[in-house]
């Protein structure tokens, strides 16, 4: 079991109901669903417990002797406002509960309900505390010097960690390789961090810079070198001593450039512009390109002999496309830090909303995405995949939900087949023929 199904297995519920049969009832069901339950008759007695062990979800009746239901909500704001309870009502309580949702309860259950319902709920709330859980632990990370966190469980997330983990404490120089806005910078900052290096973490942007200066601003100059070169300067090759140098977009370095860039990669010495002298230089290089690289060589828009060099180790980051599972996560931390940027309360969305963002090819990636949620955050609409989901069948969605479910069953359960066709509660056979269907295999799970 990974560390991410770990945090999610110690969640504790709690469930405050002061009918013994019900109580009973929903205690045995959350249990039999190996979910960690503690019940209380009261709402005194489970914020009293709230002093010790912060619950994950609270499940509680609206009807209680002493506080209510409804005065639980409040209090519980004074713990952890982002703790989600469920409202059990009964019927003439459903436009009071309704109210309490607009006041930040996660939702209600009226009486009487199955306890598949129960359990349905109970679980959209766990993952909704799950998530909330894994931002403020991200968030803590960002408050570190330095250091930027690679969000996300999939596969090819776990890849990516996987390479940089084993890359980065070697001094072997690397090409990055994804889509715009994808995350590159974050990965090359990433083995910086965890490369052991003293110096600093020197990013440029090959596109950016214009071909006039770019010898100059990697390079250097002596005093004199051309006109307007009134002092010397230091390039960025030399300023990354003992760090790291992240060049991205190196397939925008001038042609002419890509030779002298070479002789550096080879030498470890850098000579200035208007200079004669070679100094000795201490940095890692970590490039990064969108497009293909050997492609483009082959095509005499990037240099064979460069490409060759820098790619002896490369790290491919995954389109934000090929792993929609991590979406949420990575949406609700990019809502949190916008809304503590600006000031907003924070932005909760529905499970519409999720299959719509599952379902968009997202050509801008991660930064796309990233706008989206500032924009959701300042209350303008996401204009995203509008026109895809207007022509989506409702078959074709249900599809790709299913798809899903079954791909986390298999994650949750390394692959078992029979584990996972108990957790999805459907017979062993017919999860075989949906794994044919949807062209998955078990074995890559494992």
């Amino acid at each position: 079991m990974d560390s991410c199904n770990r945090r999610k297995n110690n969640l504790q519920i709690y469930l405050v109901e002061d009918d013994e049969d019900v109580r009973h009832g929903c205690e045995q069901s959350i249990q039999l669903a190996n979910l960690s339950v503690r019940s209380f008759t009261t709402a005194e007695t489970a914020l009293a417990a709230m002093e010790d062990f912060s619950p994950a979800v609270v499940v509680s009746d609206v009807r209680l002797p002493g506080i209510s239901g409804l005065d639980l909500l409040d209090e519980m704001q004074k713990y952890d406002r982002d703790i989600p309870l469920i409202l059990i009502t009964g019927h003439g309580d459903v436009s009071m509960a309704v109210q309490a949702m607009r006041d930040n309860a996660y939702d209600f259950i009226e009486k009487p309900f199955r306890s598949k319902h129960l359990l349905d709920v109970i679980r959209r709330a766990l993952e909704k505390r799950h998530l909330i859980l894994e931002v403020r632990r991200l968030q803590e990370q960002l408050e570190k010097k330095g250091e930027m966190p690679l969000i996300g469980y999939s596969d090819e997330m776990q890849k990516v960690r996987r390479s940089i983990a084993a890359l980065a404490p070697t001094d072997v120089d690397l090409l990055i390789v994804g889509e715009t806005g994808s995350g590159k910078e974050v990965v090359a900052n990433a083995i910086h961090n965890l490369s052991g290096r003293t110096g600093p973490f020197v990013a440029i942007n090959c596109g950016a810079l214009p071909e006039t200066i770019f010898e100059s601003e990697i390079f250097g100059h002596e005093a004199g070198a051309f006109t307007g070169a009134t002092r010397k300067r230091i390039g960025k090759i030399e300023y990354a001593e003992g760090g790291t140098l992240f060049l991205d977009e190196i397939e925008s370095m001038p042609l002419l450039l890509q030779v002298k860039f070479l002789r550096v990669l080879q030498d470890r010495c850098v000579v200035r512009l208007g200079s004669n002298s070679s100094i000795p230089v201490d940095c890692r290089i970590v490039a990064a390109s969108k497009v293909d690289l050997q492609r483009l060589s082959e095509q005499g828009g990037f240099r064979a002999d460069l490409y060759y060099r820098l790619n002896v180790v490369s790290i491919e980051v995954p389109p934000l496309r090929q792993r929609p599972g991590d979406i949420p996560l990575l949406m609700a931390h990019f809502i949190s830090r916008a809304a503590s940027r600006f000031n907003r309360e924070t932005v909760i969305w529905n499970e519409l909303d999720m299959l719509k963002w599952q379902q968009y090819d997202w050509p801008g990636n991660v930064r796309e995405l990233k706008t989206v949620a500032v924009r959701l955050c300042l209350g303008v609409d996401d204009c995203i995949g509008s026109s895809k989901i207007v022509t989506t069948s409702l078959a074709s969605r249900i599809e790709a939900y299913e798809r899903g479910l079954i791909r986390n069953a298999l994650k949750d359960t390394k692959g078992k087949v029979s584990d996972a066709a108990e957790l999805l509660q459907i017979p062993k056979k017919t999860l075989y023929d949906k794994l044919n269907m949807h062209g998955l295999e078990p074995k890559n799970y494992r």
